[in-house]
């Protein structure tokens, strides 16, 4: 993997630690303060740990399969997210990565899968490639 595909996994990394630290300390902290937000929060840090894993391996047999479920995941649950936490604030008291699109970590969360299948679309693998 070189160039923007690299960049791609670096940033996918980044998420992942991030939501794995923040996911950590709000439910060791206060998990009963916000159990959802808190839990969407860890879900998110397990969809962007599986998706840099499958970036990374996406060219070996069934991997780029699981890097465009889990990327397709992540945007929906960007989207659902996002959009429940404007219209109904109430079920999101507390912030988590993807509620208001991802406003807390830049918008990241909302335009990184949108590069993600657009990277896997360009690097699809060929099918019945002789090696």
């Amino acid at each position: 993997m070189r160039g923007i595909g690299r960049v791609l996994v670096i940033v996918y990394a980044v998420m992942a630690l991030g939501a794995t630290g923040r996911s950590f300390v709000q439910i060791v902290r206060a998990f009963d303060d916000a159990p959802l937000a808190y839990t969407l929060s860890a879900v998110s840090a397990i969809v962007y740990i599986v998706a840099t894993l499958a970036l990374i391996l996406a060219g070996r047999p069934g991997w780029y399969r699981v890097a465009g479920i889990a990327i397709v995941f992540e945007l929906l649950g960007v989207l659902v997210v996002g959009t429940l936490s404007l219209v109904e604030p109430g079920l999101f008291q507390h912030p988590t990565v993807w509620s208001q699109f991802g406003l807390g970590y830049v918008l990241i969360p909302l335009f990184l899968p949108m590069a993600g299948l657009w990277w896997l679309v360009r690097h699809r693998p060929v099918s019945g490639a002789v090696a």
